[in-house]
């Protein structure tokens, strides 16, 4: 059983939305705790409207009180209040937890408020299994340019030696045409290769890739098996989105 503590999309492509769709195809049963509402499709979000910290937080205990919860992640979380209490829901629990630190959307829009960014350091790295920043937001966590695979791997130390959890650098914004994907942990650095796809443009990759990863700790397997399966099943969606006329989807069921 996973807890996903995200926006709410109503593309259905990103968010707890995309969250849901990840955890049944991977046999997990889905949780929720809604952030956020956000109307948004891909290329464009349009408004953001936040749930109040103590529904959030009530929704949070709710579902450790009433359910076996084996892991939890964390997408679109917004302001400094909604991490401060998430973090407080889930101090003392056994639970995993993978935080994808979602700050700005593929669109370029922001997606979190400046004064959140201490919030993710203080309250929530601390607690995190894995932490997943794609490159826009690893520039912004170690407050530098990264444009090559060797500035990734030592960014990824620097962070992984600071808070002490392992950090799961996404490479699909780096130029060539490999995505590579950087797992730093204390006493380990593993690389994910993928080949790009040529013209699919989407949203909701990073909530996907963090999901299943979610999805893999729960069901017992390691932060490798997990992030290498995980790896495989997104590339799979890219590969097999959904086109219409004038937007496209991953396509989180790519077997039916």
């Amino acid at each position: 059983m996973v807890l996903t503590i995200a926006g709410s999309d109503n593309s259905a492509g990103a968010g707890a939305q995309a969250d849901l769709k990840t955890l049944s195809y991977l046999g997990c049963y889905g949780l929720t705790a809604i952030t956020c509402v956000v109307a948004e499709v891909p290329g464009k979000v349009s408004a953001i409207q936040t749930v109040r910290a103590d529904i959030v937080a009530e929704q949070v205990a709710l579902s450790f009180s009433a359910f076996p919860v084996a892991s939890a992640k964390t997408g679109m979380l917004y302001s400094s209040a909604i991490i401060k209490v998430v973090a407080r829901e889930l101090s003392g629990k056994r639970t995993k937890l993978v935080v994808d630190p979602v700050m700005v959307a593929s669109s370029g829009d922001s997606l979190l408020q400046k004064s959140a960014i201490t919030a993710y350091r203080k309250e929530l790295f601390p607690l995190a299994t894995l932490v997943t920043p794609n490159l826009h937001e690893l520039r912004i966590l170690v407050g530098r340019d990264i444009r090559t695979l060797d500035q990734v791997k030592d960014a990824g130390k620097y962070l992984t030696d600071t808070y002490g959890c392992a950090f799961l650098l996404k490479g699909g914004h780096l130029p060539g045409k490999v995505a590579i994907d950087v797992l730093v942990t204390t006493n380990s650095l593993d690389e994910f290769a993928a080949t790009f796809v040529p013209g699919v443009k989407t949203h909701g990759t990073g909530c996907t890739y963090s999901a299943a990863i979610a999805a893999g700790l729960a069901r017992g397997q390691s932060l490798y098996e997990a992030v290498l399966a995980a790896k495989d099943y997104v590339t799979t969606s890219i590969r097999k989105s959904l086109k219409w006329k004038k937007t496209q989807a991953l396509n989180h069921f790519p077997d039916e």
